[in-house]
C-alpha cells in the first residue's frame, strides 16, 4: 500500500489541518458537533487535494522522470500504472462528492458554500496544473490561495466567522512556505539544472527578499490579529505574548533556509526540526491556556 499512499501524498495532508483554524481560534474545540464537522472538512479536503496531486503527477510524468527526486514518485517510477492512477482519480472524485452529500444529510445543514470552496479549489488547481504553475509569482500566489480556501472551508462548514487578519495571515504564511520551496529549487538548480519553467522568473536574491518581506508581513498580521478587539475580548489580553513563539519559529525557519541553505520543502523542515516543533507545541499550549483557562 506504500506506493498508493505516496501517490495520494498522504504526508501532505498535514496542510489540510488549516480547516481546523476557525474552530481552534473560536475556542470551540470541545464542541463535538463543530469538531465532527471540521473532521469531515479535513477528510473531504484531503481527498480533493489527493485528486489534484494525482492529476499533477499524471501530467508531469515525463518531466518528473528527469528530476533527481521526483523520479521516485509512483507514476514517474512506474510503481503505479497510468490506468491504476486514473481509476483511483475517478474513485476519489466520486467519494468526495458522496461525502459532501452525506455530510449535508448527516448535519442537516446546507453546505453549498463549503462545496463551492471545494469546487473552486479543484478548478483553481486544474488551471495551475496545466498552465499557471509555469507563470512566476502567479504560481506561488495560487499555492497561498489554496491555504486560504482551506481556512474558509473550515469556517463555512462550522458556521464560524473568520477574522480578516486571520485570512491575511494564512495567505502570507503560505507565501512564506511557497517562496521557501522555490528558493530550495533554485539552489538545487545550480547543480542539477532547472526542473520547473517558472524558475526562469526567480533568482536566489529575489527569493531571499520576497521571503523576508513575507515573514515580516506574517508577523505583523499575527500581531494585529492578537491585538484586534474581537480577539482581545474573546481571549485574555495576554494572548499578545504568544507573538514570542511566532517570531522564534520564523527566525528558526529563516536560519535553516538562509544560513544553512536547507533546500528541502518547508514542510519537511518542520517535520525534522525539533526547535520549530517545540516552539509550535508551546504556542499551541499557550493559546489553549488563553482560550480555555482565560480566568
Amino acid at each position: 500500500m506504500k506506493k498508493y499512499f505516496k501517490l495520494l501524498r498522504v504526508e501532505q495532508w498535514v496542510k489540510n489541518l488549516f480547516v481546523f483554524v476557525p474552530l481552534f481560534f473560536s475556542g470551540n474545540i470541545q464542541n463535538i458537533d463543530l469538531l465532527s464537522k471540521s473532521i469531515f472538512a479535513f477528510i473531504i479536503f484531503s481527498l480533493a487535494a489527493s485528486v489534484v496531486y494525482i492529476l499533477n503527477d499524471y501530467n508531469d510524468i515525463e518531466a518528473d522522470r528527469k528530476h533527481p527526486e521526483k523520479r521516485r514518485r509512483p507514476l514517474a517510477s512506474g510503481a503505479v500504472s497510468k490506468s491504476q492512477a486514473i481509476a483511483i482519480f475517478v474513485g476519489l472524485i466520486v467519494a468526495d462528492i458522496a461525502l459532501v452529500f452525506f455530510a449535508q444529510i448527516y448535519f442537516q445543514k446546507s453546505l453549498w458554500k463549503f462545496a463551492t470552496i471545494i469546487g473552486s479549489y479543484f478548478v483553481m488547481n486544474l488551471a495551475y496544473t496545466f498552465r499557471l504553475k509555469h507563470v512566476p509569482i502567479i504560481d506561488i500566489s495560487i499555492i497561498a490561495l489554496g491555504f486560504v480556501l482551506r481556512v474558509l472551508a473550515g469556517g463555512y462548514i462550522t458556521g464560524i466567522s473568520i477574522s480578516q487578519w486571520a485570512i491575511l495571515l494564512t495567505f502570507v504564511l503560505a507565501l512564506v512556505l511557497a517562496i521557501g520551496k522555490r528558493r530550495g529549487e533554485l539552489i538545487n538548480a545550480q547543480v542539477s539544472g532547472k526542473t520547473r519553467r517558472a524558475l526562469d522568473g526567480y533568482n536566489v536574491q529575489f527569493a531571499d527578499i520576497a521571503l523576508s518581506i513575507s515573514v515580516t508581513l506574517a508577523i505583523v498580521c499575527y500581531l494585529m490579529f492578537t491585538l484586534s478587539p474581537e480577539v482581545q475580548a474573546r481571549f485574555h489580553q495576554r494572548v499578545f505574548y504568544t507573538v514570542i513563539f511566532v517570531v522564534f519559529a520564523f527566525l528558526r525557519y529563516l536560519q535553516q533556509t538562509l544560513v544553512y541553505n536547507r533546500t528541502e520543502s518547508p514542510t519537511k523542515i518542520v517535520y525534522r526540526d525539533r526547535y520549530i516543533q517545540a516552539t509550535l507545541l508551546l504556542w499551541v499550549a499557550a493559546f489553549l491556556i488563553q482560550i480555555y483557562f482565560k480566568k
